[in-house]
């Protein structure tokens, strides 16, 4: 049997099974059983290919995946998140498209602070849209930044996807967290150019209102006290491993601790918050491990089989520049990433595509911030991308799905912009994070 005979049966079957809707993780648990049994068949290979889902979920280094989900729970359902919104609306002034660069600065703090791409979308969504709308905002320029915002909690830590990320695929976890950061403010960075350079050009797409400068005592009351206490869980969870106190680990469980402070010290951790966070994390990182139990065995049927040495050493020979290789794979990620959730795109391409990586000669490091890039890109790609739906969960009813589509792509473009920008240019990550670690 050739190598790419299993892999057609594997992917095949894996694809028929997620296209009746059973659930990914059931989908990869089934094709590993059936897998393993028909290429070694029954006995030590089943006992071996259970150890080794075991394990992949017993390791330590996925513990700040509940950590930073608890943190962004707590921070949602207790609503302190919000008080960084004040503090922005209070520094900014007559800047062109004013609430919708608002609504990118916040989203950048909630992503520091939440870690999930969901929350961020949806709080802000249903706590700046109805106000951008009532204004008379364009929803290019109500929609666009909330959903592109939104989804930069993939990039900027703590993010439980760059850790899954790195978990797969044998990575350091606190080089994706710090590496994955510069790109992340590139695109938040990006956002508010665009807002403000069209606003300027188009004025008609935001209202002309005046907003009188807060006076710079309560600019510096309001940021003493509702945003530098959040600063010191960013503190805690990214400030610590930049200074090589604390592993990633380790600053996880002192951000949810110092989350959990900060909560009490604004008096809004009560009994209930406290359980929804808790029921929510669980159900959460519940779906996270679950998958995670049937990618390890996923790999391991795709190593047996033979999978992926051929498909390797075919790739490796194909008569193209390897930086074309790598843009196909982006290409095939973000396809994907219109039609499947992002942890099972992890799951079914990282097996496949970081060795290839390896064999070529690239940064593997630099390979998983580009795969970041491109799952936070298919968030907000349509048809089908995640985020889109949950806007439009959150948005007024009259809102179609249309104008959801419309606003995203001018964002969209500035992701592809930085995409390129460190597919053409592997420095701007590899300097940054080997300037941290050094």
């Amino acid at each position: 049997m050739t190598w790419w005979e299993p892999f057609l049966y594997i992917f095949g079957g894996l694809g028929v099974l997620v296209a009746i809707g059973m659930p990914v993780a059931f989908a990869f648990i089934l094709v590993n059983l059936v897998g393993i049994v028909v290429l070694q068949g029954f006995g030590r290979p089943l006992e071996q290919l259970a150890l080794s889902m075991h394990a992949s979920v017993s390791s330590f280094t996925l513990a700040p995946i509940p950590l930073f989900v608890m943190m962004g729970e707590l921070l949602w359902h207790s609503r302190v998140a919000f008080r960084a919104l004040d503090v922005l609306e209070k520094f900014l002034g007559r800047v062109p498209g004013r609430l919708s660069v608002l609504t990118i600065g916040t989203g950048t703090i909630f992503s520091s602070l939440s870690g999930s791409t969901m929350a961020n979308t949806a709080m802000l969504g249903s706590m700046l849209l109805p106000e951008m709308e009532r204004r008379g905002y364009h929803r290019s320029m109500s929609i666009g930044p909330i959903l592109a915002s939104g989804g930069l909690a993939m990039m900027i830590p703590p993010s439980a996807l760059a850790v899954i990320l790195a978990s797969l695929g044998g990575l350091s976890i606190g080089r994706i967290l710090i590496g994955a950061m510069l790109p992340g403010l590139m695109m938040a960075v990006g956002y508010i150019g665009y807002v403000v350079l069209r606003c300027t050009l188009q004025p008609g797409l935001t209202p002309g209102y005046d907003v009188a400068p807060a006076p710079w005592g309560e600019r510096l009351y309001a940021l003493l006290v509702n945003l530098l206490p959040l600063a010191m869980i960013v503190f805690l969870v990214t400030g610590l491993i930049v200074m090589g106190v604390a592993t990633p680990t380790e600053s996880a469980a002192l951000g949810c601790l110092g989350t959990i402070l900060v909560v009490a010290l604004y008096r809004s951790l009560s009994w209930d918050v406290f359980r929804r966070s808790l029921v929510g994390t669980l159900k959460i990182t519940g779906m996270m491990m679950a998958i995670l139990v049937g990618a390890t065995g996923f790999s391991q049927i795709l190593a047996f089989s033979g999978a992926t040495r051929g498909l390797l050493a075919w790739i490796t020979v194909l008569p193209v520049e390897p930086l074309t290789i790598i843009a196909m794979f982006m290409l095939a990620v973000l396809v994907l990433g219109m039609f499947m959730e992002q942890i099972a795109i992890m799951l079914i391409t990282l097996p496949i595509m970081l060795p290839v990586v390896s064999a070529l000669g690239f940064d593997p490091i630099w390979f998983g911030i580009l795969m970041l890039i491109n799952l936070q890109m298919a968030l907000t790609t349509p048809p089908f991308g995640f985020l889109l739906f949950v806007m439009k969960g959150v948005a007024p009813p009259d809102v179609r799905m249309r104008d959801i589509y419309l606003s995203c792509l001018p964002f969209l473009a500035v992701d592809a912009t930085v995409l390129a920008a460190i597919l053409a240019f592997p420095e701007i990550v590899t300097w940054f994070e080997t300037l941290v670690f050094s």
